[in-house]
């Protein structure tokens, strides 16, 4: 079942000589349960993708479905919305809520929304996540890989269509960042938790069921299964 549709997204800062095209015309679906990594040097449009499929900025044409819905026809309070409910962050540098101890900084988005998480549903992911020792530390008292795992709870709590992951191990040492990318395979294959995951490292993008490449705003690439499309 396709849970992600994008068609035709352009994305175009600034005006005249000073034009610049993030995004020229990208299309292309993912399927429910997937695992895709896009992959691209700086500049190449992969994080202005990623932020656009997410609903954080919108496109200058394009649409962008996501479990059906066609995100850029709600207005800004139902996108919040449904980005909230639907959509799972992670971020490079976790953006952690430096008050919030890690249990109540991966309850936020439903305390946010009005909803309490079952303590047996908390304590299993904390135990899935490796926290349940540090469930009360705030995020100064964790190591990296400890706040980058908070974020991906923080992000898995709503059990969202899909979760977009940003350079997610783009801050971490090789064992930590090991240790990340295991633990979104195991919640893609245990879960059936569809991932989108930007990064340049193309070690860590191998992990992924399909590879897409970008340049200058473009996908000139896709891989699946070691096939090149």
């Amino acid at each position: 079942m396709e849970i992600l549709n994008v068609q035709n997204l352009t994305k175009v800062y600034g005006k005249g000589e000073n034009l610049v095209k993030a995004l020229d015309n990208v299309s292309f679906s993912v399927e429910k349960g997937e695992f895709v990594a896009i992959v691209g040097a700086s500049g190449s449009g992969k994080s202005t993708l990623l932020h656009l499929i997410g609903g954080v900025d919108r496109p200058t044409s394009g649409k962008v479905f996501i479990d059906g819905n066609d995100i850029y026809e709600m207005n800004d309070d139902k996108l919040a919305i449904f980005r909230r409910r639907q959509v799972g962050l992670i971020y490079q540098f976790y953006n952690l809520i430096p008050i919030l101890n890690v249990e109540e900084n991966i309850t936020l988005p439903m305390e946010l929304d009005g909803r309490k998480v079952k303590e047996d549903e908390i304590a299993s992911m904390l135990s899935t996540l490796g926290l349940t020792e540090r469930k009360k530390h705030l995020p100064n008292e964790l190591s990296g890989g400890q706040q980058q795992r908070t974020s991906i709870g923080r992000a898995m709590v709503t059990k969202p269509a899909i979760i977009l992951a940003d350079e997610p191990t783009g801050n971490l040492d090789s064992k930590a960042s090991d240790e990340i990318v295991e633990l979104l395979k195991m919640s893609n294959k245990k879960f059936n938790q569809t991932i989108i995951m930007i990064t340049h490292n193309l070690d860590i993008a191998a992990v992924a069921d399909r590879i897409i490449k970008i340049e200058d705003g473009r996908i000139v690439e896709e891989v699946s299964d070691g096939l090149t499309k």
